[in-house]
């Protein structure tokens, strides 16, 4: 089972970012930040290609995790990462399904396969 779902894209950086974010929204998430990690990492003078990260929630899934396993909160939010390598844009995120390998006696039933559906259609919609 792969940890991360990952894409290139034809989008630039920027395209790609506001991309992610319109397609979390229509999946019924909330944008909660997004961390430019270039901009933070060149503050203190390490030089990276654009990065951000898109973290993302939504209530009523993360309110039912929690439930089950109170340090699934070391999990969340969801996040999506948006970079470029090699002159090319990828779009990134953790795949919910790893979570009962980590949190074996939550009893998460089909939530994380669900959100992890989620999470793929964002990332195709967003490329």
């Amino acid at each position: 089972m792969e940890f991360d779902y990952t894409v290139t894209t034809q989008k630039d950086f920027d395209s790609a970012v506001l991309a992610v974010q319109d397609e979390v929204a229509k999946a019924g998430f909330r944008v909660l930040y997004i961390h430019d990690v270039r901009e933070t990492l060149d503050e203190k003078g390490f030089t990276i290609n654009p990065m951000k990260i898109i973290e993302f929630c939504n209530a009523k899934s993360a309110y039912a995790v929690l439930q089950a396993d109170i340090k699934i909160g070391l999990c969340l939010p969801c996040k999506i990462n948006v970079y470029t390598k090699d002159e090319q844009t990828f779009i990134s995120g953790m795949r919910p399904i790893i979570l009962p390998q980590f949190f074996p006696e939550a009893q998460l039933g089909t939530l994380p396969e669900e959100i992890d559906k989620l999470i793929k259609i964002v990332i195709d919609n967003s490329r």
